[in-house]
This record gives C-alpha cells, structure tokens and sequence, in this order.
C-alpha cells in the first residue's frame, strides 16, 4: 500500500506542503470523458462518491480508432528518465525511433534500475541536473523531498492543465479527478498521473476458487472471520501438504473495522494501534498461526514462494494485491494445474454483521513531473506528447504506446497484438507509461473468462470503497515524524504476532513503548500542522 503521506527532510528547500480544500478545487483539472474511447463490453459500475470499477474488454478492438489528430510534437529535443524493473530495451532500437517519429520530437528515455531508484534520484536532485521529464513514484516521495522539489526543480502544470485549460488536451481530461490530486503540491498542479482508477484499493483475499467450488464452496458462503477459519480446518490437510492458508493480514485486518492509517472520533485523531478493533485483529490472526492452517513456509516469512505455493494447490487462501489477478497470472496457474482459477471473497465484517468497509487506495501511484527549467513553449509540446501517451485503451495511439508497429514490433494471433522477436527485445511496456498513461482497464486479451471474473467481483465490492481520514493528500513531512509514522519496531512485531513467533500481549508492550514516545509526536504533529490546519481532505 503506497503511503498516503510523503516525507521530506527539514531546511530551508520545504516548499510545497498540504492542499487547502479551495485551492486543490482551483487546481485540479475538469474531467471530460473521452469521446474516442472504445466503448468496453463490460461497463464501469459507480460506487458512492468517485469510485467506480474499470471498464472491462473481453478483446481486443479490430480497427483501433485514432484519438490524436495529427503529429503532437514540434521537433524538440528532450530526456526523460523512469523507473525499470527489468532488462533495458537496447538504445535507440528501433522501437524508440517509431516512437519518436510518432510523437514528432526527440525524446530520449533513459529507463534507470528501479530497485535503487529511490537513491539514484536525490543524487540527480542534489546536483540539480533532472532530465526534462522524469518519474517519481508517491511511494518514494520521501526519498525523493517531492514536496520540496515541486516550484524548485519541477515545473509549475496549473496554468496549462487546471479547470477548463484541460481540455487542450483531451486524452489527459479523460484521467479521473482523483488521480490528478496526487500531483497537486501547495495548492498547485505539478505531477501527470500514470495508470489512474477510480478502483484504486490496495488488495484482496485470494482463493483457489477450482479447489474450493469443486467442494461446493463459493464466496458468497463467506461472510465472517469464524467462516474463514471453520474453512481452513475444512481445507487444510497437512499429511498432504495442503494448507488452507498463506499471510493473509495485510488485507484482511480491515475486516474488523481497523482504520487505514487513522481515525477520526469526536475530531480527534485516533491512531489504529490505539483501537480495540486493530488487537482483535491481531488476536484472530495469532490464532490463526497457532491453527495448523497456515502454511509452515507463509509462518517462516518467505514471501518469495507464495505465487508457487498457491499455483500448486498447497495453500488455497492468501492475500495479495489486485495486480495479480491477470492473463499471465492464469497461464502460471494452469501450467501448475490444468483446473486453476483465481477468485476473491467479497469484502466481509469480522462478526458476519454490518456493511463492510474497502479503503480506497491511491488513485495513481506513478506520477512523472516536468522540469521547472522548461520554457513555455517546451511544457505545452511536452503535454501534447503526454495527451498522445494517455490514450484511451484499444485506441491507434494506445497501440502503438504498448505494442509498437504492427508488422515490426508485433503481429495480430486470433485478433490479439502479440510480440514478434524484435518487439520482445525492444518494446518496454513500463518506459513510455511511467510518462503518461492511459486510465486503467480491465482486459486479458485471449483470457475472457478471468476478465469476466475480475469484472464481477469489482462490481459487487464497489458499493463498499470508502476514502480513508487525509485520501490524496501530499504532505511535507519532517524525517522524524515519517520514521514515527513508520513504527518499524512495532510492526516487526505485529508480523510476528501473526506468524505465530510473538504473542498479542507482546504487541500490546511494543503499542505502549510507541505511543508514550513517537506515537504521541506523530499524533500532535498531524494534529497541529494537518487536521486543524487542513481537515481530513474529505
């Protein structure tokens, strides 16, 4: 889950802080749904508020209409630099050209190691040399003093993108208003958001629903925390080697109304570690470990071997993000097992009772900026360029974007753009969309059916999406407040809890150790410098 709040160290360089609730309305973009969008098979369901679920494609479109008229760039020449986690594309392949000549300008992206990019960035900061364009994950806002670099280092969008001057560009007024709010420093609009929702909710508990239907077991059978454990001593058979579950508290814990980050009571913050909500969770989730229904590796700590355990049917329960619910996903189910299939439980409360609650996460966790040292002229092409890359799914531009040129980069099998040889080599599906991207969707090209099952679950879980006390809200924090916020020493211990090593009781002394020191300077300092200055943002 990508922190709502970022952190910058103190000094003089602090100059964006929180959004006052009329000067983030002023800066923000007016939404303009997207005319040239192909209409999805499965329409998005709204939720209360802004949410809503992605639009669903069972395929891909035949003919990809155009959304951009023309060539959007002028002829300038330009660097960008984003985040990869993967092999780099060779330089200047053949795909980066194509891209070029369709953009109309020279940008050189430059995909730099992201497991060290959260140290790689402050070194370009620190020198001030960033490139004309670059990524900066919401989740490294700390590393990174987002907050001090926007109106420094990072250009100043407001003037180009906020309200009505949107809709210059229509690929990018077509982006949920939410996710734009993750780019708004100071009450000014810095940041483009790159894959944005208006389903943006952290995970899920996962299940093998193959396993569990040809038992007679569906979801909707699940409805409590004492249904979840009656159905892991049904499920588990250890002489077997099956468990019925993997870590499942990271997305779970929710179930008993545990507050995401905070609580407000009687207009004040109350911290989760601070309800009795959060030790109840806690406490089924120690007797879970102590159960025999979790497997012994999950109890261990390794993560790494979750995916292989659940694809080989030795657990059958597990949390895990929404990312993985996905065609590549299915195919290494079925390569384990011939039956695999991935289903969610619907949202549920603890005691079976009540309506349950899904914090809504970030609506765009990668957010790329342009540089301050841009002139007028610069910016505006740089946003045209943006306005091709963002869009809409099934499009002309979109294709290109994500598939290259047909022929060269990929080819059409039973109506799906697949990969040719060169396109493996060249085409980096994570360089060009960590600038500007489409808003998400929902397709698995050649897979329906997992389309059709992601879809369903969204659609019954949306009424229960719910913005969490300070959703969206950038926010410069002092380093000793953010490591406060952290409590790294007490969610050691919460995780050891849950894997059975540490009791609740053990718990509970980390929670008091924290709160008489950290906690109660973390609490005073959003006190005083957000609620009482700003309000939840809600």
């Amino acid at each position: 889950m990508a922190p709502l709040l970022s952190a910058c160290g103190g000094g003089s360089d602090r100059k964006a802080g929180a959004n006052t609730k009329e000067g983030l309305k002023s800066a923000l973009p007016t939404y303009v749904a997207n005319a040239n969008a192909v209409k999805p098979d499965i329409a998005p369901v709204r939720g209360a508020g802004d949410a809503a679920t992605d639009p669903a494609y069972l395929s891909y479109p035949a003919s990809p209409p155009s959304s951009v008229s023309g060539v959007p760039g002028k002829g300038g020449s330009y660097t960008a630099v984003t985040p990869l986690w993967g092999t780099a594309p060779p330089v200047g392949n053949s795909f980066y050209q194509a891209m070029n000549k369709a953009l109309g300008v020279e940008l050189t992206v430059k995909p730099t190691d992201g497991i060290n990019y959260n140290t790689i960035i402050p070194t370009m900061t620190a020198a001030k040399k960033l490139p004309d364009w670059i990524n900066l994950p919401a989740w490294m806002n700390n590393n990174f003093n987002t907050g001090g670099l926007a109106g420094t280092q990072l250009a100043d969008l407001t003037p180009y993108l906020s309200g009505d001057n949107i809709k210059k560009y229509p690929n990018l007024a077509a982006l949920p208003t939410g996710a734009w709010q993750h780019g708004v420093w100071g009450d000014k609009l810095y940041g483009i958001p790159c894959f944005s929702t208006s389903f943006g909710i952290p995970g899920a508990t996962f299940y093998r629903r193959d396993v569990l239907e040809a038992r007679g077991i569906t979801a909707d059978q699940i409805r409590s925390a004492d249904d979840l454990m009656n159905l892991g001593k049904e499920l588990t058979d250890a002489k077997r080697g099956v468990w019925a579950f993997d870590d499942v508290w990271t997305y779970l814990q929710f179930s008993w109304n545990v507050p995401m980050n905070w609580r407000i009571d009687n207009g004040k913050l109350v911290h989760p570690f601070e309800t009795q909500e959060f030790l109840e969770a806690i406490d089924w989730h120690n007797r879970l470990a102590a159960s025999g229904y979790m497997h012994p590796d999950a109890l261990a700590g390794d993560v790494a071997n979750g995916a292989t355990r659940f694809y080989s049917g030795k657990t059958l329960i597990g949390g895990g993000g929404l990312g993985a619910w996905n065609l590549a996903d299915h195919q290494s189910g079925v390569a384990a097992d011939p039956h695999y299939r991935r289903g969610a439980f619907n949202a549920i409360t603890a005691d079976g009772k009540g309506k349950p609650v899904i914090y809504m996460g970030a609506a765009a966790s990668m957010i790329s900026y342009l540089n301050a040292n841009l002139k007028p002229a610069q910016i505006e092409e740089l946003l045209a360029v943006a306005n091709y890359l963002a869009a809409p799914y099934g499009t002309a531009e979109y294709t290109m974007v994500n598939f290259g040129v047909e022929g060269v980069h990929h080819t059409r099998a039973n109506g799906v753009p697949t990969f040719t040889e060169e396109g493996k080599k060249d085409v980096q599906v994570t360089s060009y969309q960590f600038l500007a991207a489409a808003p998400s969707v929902t397709s698995n090209p050649g897979g329906e059916q997992i389309t059709r099952d992601y879809a369903s679950w969204s659609a019954a879980n949306v009424e229960y999406l719910t913005k969490p006390p300070f959703w969206g809200m950038n926010l410069s924090m002092p380093q000793a407040i953010a490591s406060a916020a952290a409590a790294q020493n007490v969610n050691d211990t919460i995780k050891d809890c849950y894997h059975g090593k540490k009791k609740v009781s053990e718990v509970q002394a980390a929670i008091a150790g924290w709160r008489s020191g950290p906690g109660e300077r973390l609490k005073r300092w959003m006190t005083d410098n957000v609620l009482d200055k700003y309000g939840t943002g809600q």
